[in-house]
Parts: structure tokens; sequence; C-alpha cells
């Protein structure tokens, strides 16, 4: 069951390593939309969170104190969900349906980090270090 818990890591890891990518890549882009979004401090913050994806994407995947980085990856999900995904101010009806789909995703995902901090704390195998926590 190690393999099949590794192979689900580096599927989950993959998501947050290219948004990761995006984030720093593309920050310019990225802050723009932040900023209409109303996120102060838009381009620090968009690389500032494409480094939080970058180390809780790989200490997912790496198992180097994984439960530290998929609570780092929660600690993402949730306020991103809220505020960048706020489909409850949209008016158009497109639009909120696809930023409703982007906040389910987020929170899904922020449980799903939830379930990895668990997992990582129970000695899963297949890791570089033993859990912290």
């Amino acid at each position: 069951m190690d393999v099949v818990l590794l192979a689900g890591r580096i599927l989950f890891s993959a998501l947050f390593l290219f948004s990761a990518i995006g984030h720093l890549a593309q920050a310019d882009a990225m802050a723009g939309y932040a900023k209409s979004k109303g996120v102060p401090f838009a381009k620090p913050a968009t690389i500032a969170s494409g480094i939080a994806l970058a180390v809780g994407g790989l200490s997912v995947l790496l198992g180097v104190y994984g439960e530290i980085g998929a609570a780092l990856l929660f600690l993402f999900l949730v306020p991103t969900a809220i505020i960048m995904h706020n489909f409850w101010a949209e008016t158009d009806p497109a639009a909120k349906m696809n930023t409703q789909i982007s906040f389910n995703k987020d929170i899904a995902l922020a449980g799903a980090t939830l379930a990895l901090v668990w997992v990582f704390a129970q000695d899963p195998g297949l890791t570089v270090t033993s859990a912290l926590l």
C-alpha cells in the first residue's frame, strides 16, 4: 500500500507544483487577477503563494515533513477559496457557477490536505523524514 500512497502523493503534488510554476512564472498576470479580487500587495502575495505551493507540494511529494507541507497547503487553500473564489458575490450566472466550482475544488483539496496530515503522522512509509507532529 506504500506504493499506492506514493502514487497518490505524486498525482496530488503535481497540481500544486504546476500551480507554483504558474504563480512564479506569470506573477504579473496572476497579481493583476489577485488585485481585482482586492488582495493587498498583490504581486508579493502572488510570489509568496507560489513559494508556499512549491514548498508544500515538494514536501508532500518527497515525504519531507509531509504533514507540515500538507498543513501549509491547507493554509493556502482555505483563504484562497474564500478570497479568490467568492461565488456569492458574483451576479452573472455563468461566472457564479465557474467560481463556485473553483471554491468547491479548493475546499475539497483542503479536506484532502487534512487527511494527508493524519496519514503522514501515522508513519506511512516511503518518506524521507518521520512526522514532526
